[in-house]
């Protein structure tokens, strides 16, 4: 796959973790699967993730169109959770939502990212541009994903999450460099349409197959995975 002469001049990657550094159904769903079996629930486990997932970016959108705070992102999937549950008849009090939510702590990345992210480190600088806390974000790079990204930058420099502007705008500027210079790598097709929108290239990983949003703002590559995108920026 031929690099765009558009990439050539980026200095930096920033990627999105969740759904796409990071395996989030194939994480989350056997915790879910187990959960739900001791429930007695009669619910598949894969039909309450995908309710759980669609949600949580709801949650999301509302938390940040409502000016509430920053919630964060743990709260919002907790949120989601709840009402996946109740939507689906499984009865879990606090402690069970606690019980579930504990098992994000343990995600586990794409079986090719790790050799992905040391041949693209010898010609950008990597970055994780997420809408995780700063703590967990730590967290997942150091334990889970196991790598030293050069910056890990959170939402919260910017109060709202993805893909509202202020967010690839204080990224940009944390990392000093303009939009046009940065790359945004995403599995999810709403990542790269905000930070396109800024004046970011973009990458989307489709790894789920799902179409595009029907808008301008479109991706420079699309690829199915990690070993694709290297690839195409190599």
């Amino acid at each position: 796959m031929a690099q765009k002469p558009g990439l050539r001049a980026c200095k930096a990657l920033t990627f999105d973790l969740f759904g796409t550094v990071l395996d989030l159904g194939g994480s989350l769903t056997p915790f879910l699967a187990r959960f739900l079996k001791q429930k007695r629930s009669k619910v598949d486990a894969t039909t309450v993730w995908e309710t759980w997932r669609a949600r949580q970016r709801l949650e999301q959108y509302q938390d940040s169109l409502l000016a509430l705070g920053h919630s964060g992102y743990l709260e919002t999937a907790r949120r989601a959770l709840v009402y996946s549950l109740e939507l689906h008849g499984v009865r879990a009090g606090q402690e069970d939502v606690a019980g579930v939510m504990a098992a994000w702590r343990e995600l586990k990345p794409f079986p090719e990212v790790a050799a992905a992210l040391k041949r693209l480190e010898k010609r950008y600088r990597l970055v994780a541009l997420s809408n995780g806390e700063p703590w967990f974000l730590d967290h997942l790079a150091r334990n889970r994903i196991k790598y030293e990204f050069d910056e890990v930058i959170s939402v919260n420099v910017a109060g709202v999450f993805k893909p509202h502007p202020a967010v690839y705008r204080s990224a940009a500027g944390i990392l000093g460099l303009e939009p046009g210079e940065i790359i945004m790598v995403s599995a999810n097709s709403f990542d790269v349409l905000g930070a396109r929108a800024c004046g970011y290239r973009g990458i989307y990983v489709n790894r789920y197959s799902l179409p595009y949003e029907d808008m301008p703002y479109r991706p420079d590559v699309t690829v199915k995975d990690f070993t694709e995108m290297v690839a195409a920026l190599t």
